[in-house]
């Protein structure tokens, strides 16, 4: 690291860290929202849809996610479950 400040470094340290743990959480809703698509029973699909909608609303309050990425991605979720009770 360059020869900055103790804040500067303070604030390295934060973002490092808070990167991480954005890391894992949008991780964790790919992975949900794989087991979603991947899911064919249908009761079990509603199960996890609600579950997606629950983790992709709390990205957003967190920060992690822009609120339309998160709209967006419900909207194709509750699409793909539609589609999948019709066919």
């Amino acid at each position: 690291m360059a020869n900055v400040n103790r804040s500067a470094r303070k604030r390295v340290r934060q973002a490092q860290k808070r990167r991480l743990r954005n890391k894992s959480y949008k991780s964790f809703v790919k992975t949900l929202t794989k087991k979603f698509r991947a899911e064919t029973d249908p009761e079990k699909k509603k199960e996890l849809l609600s579950l997606l909608y629950a983790a992709l609303d709390k990205g957003v309050s967190k920060g992690i996610f822009h609120r339309n990425t998160a709209a967006r991605r419900k909207r194709k979720a509750a699409l793909l479950l539609r589609r999948s009770l019709e066919g």
